[in-house]
């Protein structure tokens, strides 16, 4: 079954305090962006769709010899920037890796391991989840009683009780692209950030009696996402020793 991603690169990153967008900063010479482009190439992923939008015209030269664009022209939440990529997707059918573009040690083998259990599962979508001790910041991941994926919150929209939970999503995920696209159609701005969140998309598939899995991360490493230029140092640490 073909493969395809999509590449979220379209964040300012005002906490990098840079006229750069935060997917143009660099680890070990290389731009943020061009380590998740790596890692899915290496992966065998064929066709891949970069959505790009504050300060595209220094992130695309950095994308355009081995992804196609789509410009996001309003930032409104994950969903809407996978959503502008209905087009270039029309007619697709089979998986489609969702990756941030601003975490550089997501490896390749990760990327197959979301895909696999998709398709083996015949899945909706499959998350990659991590647990942390500190989960502020993340969305939950929150389960039934029966241990299955039901939805995530994001922290924002959080009861105490789910603020609590230390299974955070890592935002990475593999959708089958049908269901995807027919989800996008249903999600709401309701929360308390007014925006359209893509993890909404995992009730909706689970309400549409599809399978919601989750894919624990080996290494939380791979999931970490880069605001700050602390972050930044220390995923250059990361990564130098990973080398």
């Amino acid at each position: 079954m073909e493969t395809a991603a999509i590449v979220l690169a379209a964040g300012a990153g005002t906490r990098m305090k840079s006229e750069k967008p935060k997917v143009a900063h660099e680890v070990l010479g290389k731009p943020l962006v061009q380590w998740v482009l790596d890692a899915a190439q290496q992966a065998g992923i064929g066709r891949i769709v970069t959505v790009v939008g504050h300060a595209r015209e220094q992130v695309i030269p950095l994308v355009e010899d081995r992804s196609e664009t789509v410009v996001q022209e309003e930032q409104r939440g994950t969903a809407h920037a996978v959503l502008s990529c209905a087009d270039a997707l029309e007619g697709f059918e089979g998986s489609v890796l969702v990756l941030s573009g601003d975490c550089p040690l997501i490896t390749a083998a990760t990327m197959r391991a979301l895909v696999d259990m998709r398709e083996k599962n015949d899945a909706a979508v499959v998350v990659l989840t991590m647990d942390v001790p500190d989960p502020f910041g993340y969305g939950r991941i929150i389960r039934d009683e029966n241990g299955e994926v039901a939805r995530i919150v994001e922290q924002k929209d959080a009861t105490p009780e789910e603020a609590a939970v230390t299974e955070c999503n890592s935002g990475f995920y593999c959708f089958d692209a049908r269901a995807l696209f027919e989800a996008l159609g249903q999600v709401g701005s309701d929360n308390a950030q007014g925006e359209f969140y893509l993890t909404d998309v995992l009730e909706i598939s689970r309400n549409a009696g599809r399978k919601v899995l989750a894919l624990p991360a080996d290494d939380v490493a791979e999931c970490l996402g880069i605001n700050t230029p602390e972050q930044l140092a220390a995923v250059e640490d990361l990564a130098r020793a990973r080398r």
